[in-house]
């Protein structure tokens, strides 16, 4: 593994635990046992949908982080997908999981 990489390594395996435990704590609030009130049950239905996005986003994430760490491991990471070109520091400072250089990254929007 590149020496400068280890720390992006870190914060991506710091920030997976993160995303992990908060799937977790999602997924053990949404099959909590449903209120025998309607009204509750129609609020906590509300909650579970909004931690339904939540959850999505963090394993959208999460997915992101564990293809960063398998660049880095393969000795890709840095390395833009779209052009073969080398990503800025800056921009793995600010995203890390990032596998797109800045103009090519435009380019999908």
């Amino acid at each position: 593994m590149n020496k400068e990489y280890e720390v992006f390594c870190q914060r991506l395996k710091t920030r997976q635990d993160e995303l992990e435990r908060r799937v977790a704590n999602i997924t053990r609030d949404v099959t909590r046992k449903a209120s025998a009130d309607w009204s509750e049950q129609a609020q906590e239905r509300e909650n579970d949908e909004v931690l339904d996005a939540l959850g999505n986003e963090a394993v959208a994430e999460l997915r992101l982080i564990q293809k960063a760490l398998e660049r880095i491991e393969e000795g890709d990471y840095g390395i833009c997908t779209g052009c073969g070109g080398d990503i800025p520091m800056a921009r793995l400072e600010i995203m890390p999981y990032t596998d797109l250089c800045v103009k090519c990254a435009e380019n999908q929007e």
